[in-house]
Parts: C-alpha cells; structure tokens; sequence
C-alpha cells in the first residue's frame, strides 16, 4: 500500500525532529494550540460558550465534532476565532526519536517513551473519541480537548469541560479584531431586539437560560462526576 502522499492528513508520527511551525491563522494552523469558535443560536445568547478543538504539532485543528466523528483539519463551526498557545514544557511528553543519540537508546528509554509526544497522545485521544456518542449535554467538543489535555499531563492534568471553557474564556487570545466582532455581534443584536421586544421578560429568560446552562455543567462536572464524560 503506498503512503498517503499528504502528510497534513495523516495521523502517524513522524519520527523526526518536527521543526518549528508559526500560527498562520489564514491556513488555518495553530501548532499545540487550543482553538474557540463561537456557536449558531447558543453563543448568540451566551457568549461565552463555544466550539473547541486541539491542534497537532504541525497545527492542525482536530475536534470532535458528532458522533463517532473527530473532524480533522475542517473546524466544524468555521474559522478559528481564539486560541491559547500550549507550552509543551508544561506538559509531561517525551521528546521525539532525533532527540536521542541512536535507536537503541530511544528503545531502552521505555518509561519517558510511555508518557507520550504531543501527536501521539491526540492520536490515542482521536481514537478513543472516534467509538463516543455526542451528546451536547454530557459528552462534546470540551470533553475531548480536557481528555487530550489529561493524556498530556498538561500542568499536572485534572481538566474538566468547565475549566478548559474558563482557560481560553479568560487566556484565550483573538485571532484579530473581525473575530471579536464575529463572536460578539450576534450577542449584541439578539440581546438588543429581545430587550426592545420584551423587556424584562426577556432579560429573565436570558439569565434563567444561562444559570441553566452554566449550572448543567458545573453539577455534572464537580458534583455528578460521571455524568459528564471526559
């Protein structure tokens, strides 16, 4: 069988050095990045919740996009509106073959080689989540970026749906300023037409709605831990 002659698209490891990649968001590439997008009809009325994904070492974006389905390099919800930067010093993954002086000491090596490179933990995850159900309320895109963080041992790991929203929420950086405006607007109209329309009425709509929301997953997360799947 001959190689997939597009490397972009393929889900092996390359046994070499990888060489360093720039975020290049008009290619849509954004190396060992968490990656936001905002959602139809659901971030029109809560802004703060989105799409995410997690991207390879030569940037491409992965995300679990339905069910039995991790969607590679296609964001599901469009372009890439913000994105944290994950440094893999912070992450417990041993260094790629040409890091070592031979083979043999790359396979003597057994204990480092078992906690992963970058690529090969999203690989493992990607499989995984290729066998769930999605399911909007308790097993989504946050449940796949927060496993692939835990596989990573990023900062000693414990990653949830709830604080992988809350670290690119609060360190998440905006592509540029169309992003902001594309993810924010929408709110801005919706909120705008509902309290001329409805007044009150409506702010208490949209403030039961988000408690709801927010509280579905703060409960599922901290006091029903397996309710929501990671």
């Amino acid at each position: 069988m001959e190689p997939n002659p597009d490397p972009e698209h393929h889900l092996r490891i390359d046994h070499g050095m990888p060489q360093a990649i720039e975020i290049d968001p008009r290619r849509g590439r954004f190396p060992c990045c968490i990656v936001w997008a905002p959602l139809p009809v659901i971030s029109w009325l809560v802004p703060f919740i989105g799409h995410m994904g997690i991207c390879r070492e030569d940037g491409i974006i992965l995300d679990f996009a339905g069910p039995n389905f991790v969607c590679v390099d296609n964001f599901t919800f469009g372009a890439v509106a913000r994105y944290i930067q994950i440094s893999k010093e912070m992450c417990c993954i041993c260094p790629h073959l040409a890091a070592y002086r031979s083979e043999e000491a790359y396979r003597r090596d057994e204990t480092s080689r078992d906690l992963l490179t970058w690529d090969d933990a999203l690989r493992k995850g990607t499989q995984e989540f290729q066998h769930r159900s999605y399911n909007l309320f308790t097993c989504n895109c946050h449940s796949f970026v927060a496993n692939n963080l835990n596989r990573l041992a990023f900062q000693s790991g414990g990653w949830n749906v709830v604080n992988v929203a809350a670290l690119i929420f609060l360190k998440g950086q905006w592509v540029n300023k169309a992003s902001m405006v594309r993810s924010y607007l929408p709110f801005v109209v919706v909120f705008s037409l509902g309290l001329t329309i409805g007044g009150w009425t409506f702010i208490t709509f949209l403030a039961f709605f988000t408690f709801l929301l927010v509280g579905w997953f703060l409960l599922g997360t901290y006091c029903f831990r397996n309710l929501i799947l990671l």
